[in-house]
């Protein structure tokens, strides 16, 4: 079948790992792409800049020209909307395509996604074997109102018919490595190359998907799965030979669980890859061993969740555990070793006291990281942290719904509307407090007054958190930062070029254009070809 998967703002890995396997079961995969320039629903939002490089009727010729038979969106809250408005307008060129919605947003609500006219069918929780099952029985024209795992779909006739949820896929090491080369032409993969090693996370954080996704199947199996060291090397050595990237980027929810795994990693990625890799830590699952291997590795930039720096709030609440002197530990032992840490901290959290922002600013006085990212709280379907706010009185049912339909617009670096507007001057004072703190000397550190600098004129404010995130990154960080800014200028110089008629290089510079296998070889054909070798 022809599949076309439509997305808008930056690369999905659950795309690439979908279109490896579909690609692997014999179907025609293609992207339908939106760069969406400055409204990425992410991070960055300036509606008149927005509005002149609006590329979504790229998405909608890509989709004409393929005429798919199926096409696929993952949606998250801030993209629901716009997938909405792209399947309405496929439907419309034609009514015989079917659309199907997956993603953390239609699993967190499912019952809603489906009752909208211009999606068929929605996949819960991972698609990994559910979708080449439904695109079978599509092909095969075998939907004849059995139920299918991890789907529910409309009849005909308009009647739904729910599957049961399967268990998680317990082996990753039987998917293929994900499929890069459809976001080639986009999102340049010889700057900054993402993956995964697991799935999972131990902890179930109020305000994160795993809250519930973890909950999903009607048999649990077990939520952390891991990937062969071997999996990812296979992964590793094509990405080294293809793309040469400047950095890779591992988005496991917690990289270092394993100790065994991690070690046996870390061994191996030095010998062969050594590129400069970033990856998520955890305060509870740190040491110093831990950090010697990272380092060893190339491990140069890491992700440290903080969130919240009071304990009690943040244990009861955010069902969070870490205590702030093992944060404080983990920070100067990645210095000690050359790992330059990002922590991340939440403002607006309900019901959290502002004396966790004092906290957490004497905190990063005594121990700075490398650079503090600083969100405001989003809420999202599902999370146990909505009810909590509907339970304080900070979200209405209205809220909710709005919340539920992806139609609060809301960017994570931003205040929005449910944060306590008496608040919101002291906590953006904080928020430049905290980004200012791992660039100065002790003695000023020390001094820095969030009240002060909440007094400050707006533009000012907008110039030092431009100055610190993206100048004073580029230095820090400078993988994942400078592929940030060489996307957004690529994509600038793109669009003009575009405008006046001329064609452009694609964003990823390859190579080798060498074929490769997204299918991992079996042990015993590897050792057929090294002995052939």
């Amino acid at each position: 079948m022809k599949v076309t998967f439509a997305a808008v703002g930056w690369e999905q890995l659950a795309i690439s790992q979908l279109s490896a396997i579909l690609k692997v079961h014999g179907h025609d995969v293609s992207l339908a792409f939106s760069i969406s320039l400055f409204h990425d629903r992410d991070h960055v939002y300036v509606p008149w800049l927005a509005k002149i490089f609006d590329d979504r009727q790229r998405v909608i010729d890509k989709i004409r020209s393929e005429n798919p038979d199926v096409i696929c969106f993952s949606c998250i809250t801030s993209t629901y909307q716009w997938a909405l408005g792209v399947a309405e307008e496929a439907k419309q060129m034609n009514p015989d395509v079917i659309t199907i919605f997956g993603g953390v947003h239609p699993s967190g609500t499912p019952e809603r996604v489906i009752a909208q006219p211009q999606v068929d069918i929605v996949c819960i929780g991972e698609a990994d074997l559910a979708l080449p099952r439904m695109l079978e029985a599509i092909e095969s024209r075998t939907l004849n109102g059995q139920p299918m795992s991890n789907m529910i779909y409309k009849q005909p006739d308009g009647t739904l018919i729910r599957g049961p949820q399967d268990a998680f896929v317990a082996d990753l090491n039987s998917l293929p490595i994900p499929d890069k080369s459809i976001w080639e032409e986009y999102i340049s993969q010889s700057d900054a190359y993402l993956t995964m090693g697991s799935r999972g996370c131990p902890y179930r954080c109020t305000f994160c998907f795993n809250s519930f996704f973890a909950n999903l199947p009607d048999k649990k199996n077990g939520y952390i799965r891991q990937r062969s060291v071997e999996h990812i090397m296979h992964e590793m050595r094509i990405v080294k030979k293809r793309y040469k990237p400047k950095i890779i980027k591992f988005y496991d929810d917690v990289f270092i669980l394993n100790k065994k795994w991690l070690k046996e990693f870390c061994d191996s990625y030095a010998r062969e890859i050594r590129i400069p890799f970033q990856c998520e830590l955890h305060a509870n699952y740190f040491n110093e061993d831990v950090a010697r291997w990272l380092a060893h590795a190339g491990c140069t930039q890491a992700d440290l969740g903080v969130q919240s720096a009071e304990e009690e709030y943040k244990r009861k609440v955010l069902k969070r555990a870490e205590k702030n002197d093992r944060v404080g530990e983990v920070i100067d032992i990645c210095r000690k070793y050359g790992i330059n840490v990002r922590t991340h901290q939440i403002f607006g959290l309900p019901g959290e006291p502002m004396e966790a922002h004092e906290i957490a600013r004497k905190l990063y006085v005594e121990h700075p990281p490398a650079m503090v990212d600083c969100y405001f709280v989003n809420y999202f379907p599902g999370t146990e942290i909505v009810t909590q706010a509907q339970q304080m009185g900070i979200l209405s049912d209205e809220d909710v719904d709005k919340i539920n339909d992806g139609k609060e617009r809301a960017i994570f670096v931003n205040p929005n509307k449910n944060i306590d507007p008496s608040k919101v001057r002291l906590l953006q004072g904080y928020q430049i407090v905290f980004k200012l703190i791992p660039d100065m000397p002790m003695f000023i550190r020390k001094r820095l007054n969030p009240h002060f600098i909440a007094s400050l004129p707006g533009f000012v404010k907008a110039l030092i958190l431009f100055f610190s995130d993206i100048i004073l990154g580029c230095f820090k960080f400078p993988g994942s930062h400078i592929a940030y800014v060489k996307h957004n200028l690529y994509h600038i110089f793109r669009a003009f070029c575009e405008k006046c008629g001329l064609k452009i290089w694609g964003a990823t510079r390859i190579r080798n254009t060498e074929p490769f296998s997204l299918t991992v070889p079996t042990k015993e054909i590897r050792e057929l070809v090294d002995s052939s070798s």
